[in-house]
């Protein structure tokens, strides 16, 4: 089984989007690691602010094969691919670390997430998984934020 961090994220009717990804995940996974949700700006848009979390799972299913089933979820609460890539999405769900693997493929996997490098990514996993080691840099989660310059891209704390 491998431990895996996910972000999630929605700027369209995130009330409702992010708890139904989160149950239809818990279905699938079982017991989730489960974040504290927060509003930021849209990043590479001009956008509704997003709503977004970290989910850490374990899981059996490789890379490629998480990031499919992802896909599938995705689309199952709306997310439009007729769009551009940076858009307003209804759900978006992203593979941030997938146990210590550096990895790129198909679907835009990119393991470790580059968006790891802003705050909507990094505080939510941050406050998940403090101790776990950037597979590059090696660095910690809470060494990361710590280090963050966390006036330049503010977040707020939601309620689900």
């Amino acid at each position: 089984m491998a431990r895996v961090y996910l972000s999630l994220g929605s700027n369209q009717e995130p009330q409702r989007y992010l708890p139904a990804a989160i149950e239809e995940l818990r279905a699938r996974f079982g017991p989730l690691g489960v974040s504290p949700a927060y509003r930021s700006a849209a990043v590479g848009f001009d956008g509704a602010d997003f709503v977004n979390l970290a989910i850490g799972l374990d899981t059996d299913l490789s890379p490629t094969e998480l990031n499919d089933w992802l896909h599938a979820l995705e689309d199952r609460h709306g997310r439009r691919r007729d769009v551009p890539r940076y858009a307003d999405r209804t759900l978006d769900v992203d593979i941030v670390l997938y146990d210590d693997l550096v990895a790129q493929g198909p679907g835009h996997l990119d393991i470790p997430r580059k968006e790891l490098k802003h705050a909507f990514v990094l505080k939510p996993i941050a406050d998940i998984a403090p101790d776990v080691r950037h597979p590059v840099s090696g660095k910690t989660m809470s060494e990361l934020w710590a280090s963050f310059p966390i006036n330049s891209e503010p977040l707020t704390i939601v309620m689900l």
